[in-house]
Formats: C-alpha cells, sequence, structure tokens
C-alpha cells in the first residue's frame, strides 16, 4: 500500500513538471517572426475610387496630429529590399541606415533625414509628413539626392497602431499604386515597408523593409 503510494506521489511529481514544462516547449517550438519578412497577415485595406479613377481615401475615425510622435528622435535602421521591382525577383538586399526626425509646424508635421552607404557611396533622403486638420488625414512626401524633388505623397492614417498610406505614381513608365505600410505596435520597434501595384490594387508586392531601433 505504502509502495503504491509513493508511485503515485512520484507521477504527480512527474506531471507537474511537464506542465510547468509546457509554456516553454510551446514557445521553443514558435520561433518570433522575422521583422524584415513582410507581414502578409495584415491585410491592405480595399482601395475605393472616385469617378474620375482618382483614389478617394477616408481617415479612420482615431487619425490624429500624434500619430508619428513615437518616431521623434533619433533611430538606428536595419533594412531589406528587393534587387529588382515588378520583374518576379525573390533576390533580397540587407543593409542599414540611419534617420534623425523632428516635429515642425507645432507638432502637426514633421521631417526625418535618412542616411546610409549601401551602395559604398552617401545616399541621403528627407522625408516629409503633414496632417490636414481639415481632411484629417496624412500626406508623407519623400525627396532624395538622385532626383532633387518630391515624390507625389503617399495619403492615409492609421487604426489600430498599423497606419497605410496610398498614391498612384509610375516606376520605370509603369503606372503603379504604391503603399507605404507603418506598423507601430510596437513603438520601440516601428516597422515600415513599402509595396507596388500594377493591377489598382488586385495584387501588390512588398519591396522594401525596414525595423528601427533607438539610438544609443
Amino acid at each position: 500500500m505504502k509502495g503504491r503510494i509513493m508511485r503515485a506521489g512520484t507521477m504527480l511529481v512527474w506531471v507537474a513538471f511537464a506542465l510547468s514544462a509546457l509554456p516553454v516547449l510551446c514557445s521553443a517550438a514558435t520561433p518570433a517572426r522575422d521583422p524584415l519578412v513582410p507581414d502578409t497577415t495584415i491585410a491592405i485595406p480595399a482601395l475605393h475610387f472616385d469617378s474620375d479613377g482618382a483614389l478617394a481615401i477616408t481617415p479612420s475615425a482615431t487619425s490624429s496630429p500624434h500619430d508619428f510622435d513615437y518616431l521623434v528622435g533619433n533611430w538606428n535602421l536595419r533594412n531589406r529590399k528587393l534587387k529588382s521591382r515588378l520583374t518576379g525577383s525573390k533576390e533580397w538586399i540587407d543593409f542599414e541606415s540611419r534617420v534623425e526626425m523632428h516635429q515642425i509646424l507645432d507638432g502637426i508635421g514633421n521631417i526625418d533625414k535618412y542616411t546610409e552607404q549601401s551602395t559604398g557611396k552617401p545616399y541621403e533622403g528627407v522625408a516629409l509628413r503633414l496632417f490636414d486638420p481639415k481632411t484629417r488625414l496624412w500626406s508623407i512626401y519623400w525627396a532624395d539626392g538622385n532626383s532633387g524633388k518630391l515624390d507625389p505623397p503617399v495619403v492615409g492614417s492609421f487604426e489600430n497602431k498599423i497606419g497605410h498610406f496610398f498614391a498612384r505614381d509610375t516606376y520605370k513608365g509603369k503606372k503603379i499604386i504604391v503603399v507605404f505600410r507603418w506598423d507601430v505596435r510596437d513603438p520601440q520597434h516601428p516597422i515600415w515597408s513599402q509595396a507596388f501595384s500594377a493591377d489598382e490594387g488586385k495584387t501588390w508586392e512588398w519591396n522594401s523593409i525596414n525595423v528601427s531601433e533607438r539610438a544609443k
């Protein structure tokens, strides 16, 4: 009788040990998602067009001039971009860059200075973001030292800490729609990504992504 009680006690100890180890085993079996792989579980919002074919973009209920406050300061970026866009390429290039961001216009605007040397020579770009209090939409403009001019702005807003911003543009003579995505569910490691659509938003190709970490 005593032996049976001891064996039962030993079994209970092993059961308790196995149950306590389950969370560790489960976490070990599910590796963390690579932030430099575009998250295809996040849906790109469906596009809407007006009678002239222009993008019809409406703000989210929570759109705010404070949506980019998290980005103020200096950041180190890990980047990944497709070697060739809209050609079916699967080859990605990794590199590092740096961003310095500060607010302007009493908080309804901000500006980035982006620098990197992935090609062996300095490259510099500027992102200008402006919030329209009337439409409650953000417009994001980009210019770099290669073109010396502002690209058409991508326009949109944030919802549930994820922002989508759209524009019509051309790439190597091809008409496209471009989307910027800002994923700030982790504001200490915000993720920016970009995709092109050559078929009015029916399909998208992600071609650039980066994750930021505050510079120390």
